[in-house]
């Protein structure tokens, strides 16, 4: 039997042959198109978790798959949302749940949810309040006409030079951020949406007026690249991070230590603090598990294990 290291140096030394070998599994392959085609059908908390097929998916992609029977808690949780800091997802220690209301969005963006897409729906509401704002009436033929032509465009723009080199969709976009095309630096703009919002260092961030983060935020180019103006958690992410889950959860069958290896390798670029390891059990065990710690050390007080944890290793490594 390969050891623990020798079965996850295979598995990562070429992580997406590993992940196309999950996706043509026959079970996965037929559930992933069942649900890439029928997910975008849902307009409700109710469609979403009366369809079985659908829902198990999703919550299997975000690491819940033991709990998809608990469709009342999963139905309070989407219907409190994400945006008050004491909704129910958010005061639940566990944030994979808070992760998975983000995704499955119905509280903020109703029948919306497994469509909506920031560079499409934001914009075009933020360029309606704008309008009102520099007193033109949204629902006249001039506002309409101009979100009918900036909806039917801004899908085709996979770049920050596509969006520039269409005036009419770059003025736009712009707009509905107060910004006027006509004297913003081109320049500066082009590198506010280059180097997007996850940076706190980045152009956009560095800007005294937010309204360019919030455009390097709508048009998130850094981060989804092509896909930045179609994008949608609810689709494609959440197919593969079912992927990742499932790459692991088969790894897991014939070693578990692998498959918290596998887990912590996802969750790695994504830590800030030792209590952000505390916070996830997976985490924390793999860490004790290194450390030669026994499981009753995760009863210890909180501070203590976080301090332990600082002395014997460095969380920037």
């Amino acid at each position: 039997m390969l050891s623990t290291y020798t079965s996850y140096q295979l598995i990562t030394k070429d992580i997406n042959k590993s992940i196309d070998r999950i996706e043509q599994q026959p079970t996965v392959d037929r559930d992933t198109k069942y649900y890439l085609v029928n997910i975008t059908k849902v307009k409700s908390i109710d469609d979403f978790v009366n369809n079985d097929r659908l829902f198990k998916y999703a919550m299997k992609a975000y690491g819940l798959g033991d709990m998809d029977y608990a469709k009342a808690f999963m139905v309070k949780a989407l219907k409190e949302g994400v945006s008050n800091p004491n909704s129910f997802a958010n005061k639940l220690t566990d944030k994979r749940y808070a992760a998975f209301v983000t995704a499955f969005n119905f509280a903020a963006n109703g029948a919306d949810a497994t469509i909506y897409n920031k560079a499409q729906q934001l914009v075009a509401k933020n360029y309606a309040t704008q309008a009102q704002i520099a007193g033109l009436d949204p629902n006249s033929a001039y506002v309409k006409g101009e979100t009918t032509y900036y909806l039917a465009n801004i899908t085709k723009v996979k770049s920050v030079d596509d969006l520039m080199s269409n005036s009419r969709v770059y003025t736009y976009a712009l707009a509905a951020y107060g910004l006027d095309s006509a004297t913003e630096n081109k320049d500066l703009i082009k590198q506010v949406l280059l180097g997007g919002v996850r940076d706190p260092d980045s152009a956009a961030n560095k800007q005294t007026n937010p309204a360019y983060a919030g455009l390097a935020t709508a048009l998130n180019f850094e981060q989804y690249g092509e896909n930045a103006t179609t994008i949608n958690p609810a689709q494609q992410p959440t197919v593969d991070k079912y992927m990742r889950q499932t790459l692991e959860e088969d790894a897991g069958q014939t070693n578990e230590g692998v498959r918290l290896a596998l887990y912590f390798n996802r969750k790695a670029p994504d830590i800030t603090s030792w209590y952000d390891v505390l916070a996830d059990t997976a985490l924390a065990s793999v860490v004790r598990t290194a450390l030669g710690l026994p499981d009753s050390f995760a009863t210890a007080d909180i501070d203590k294990q976080a301090q332990l944890f600082e002395q014997k290793l460095d969380i920037s490594d």
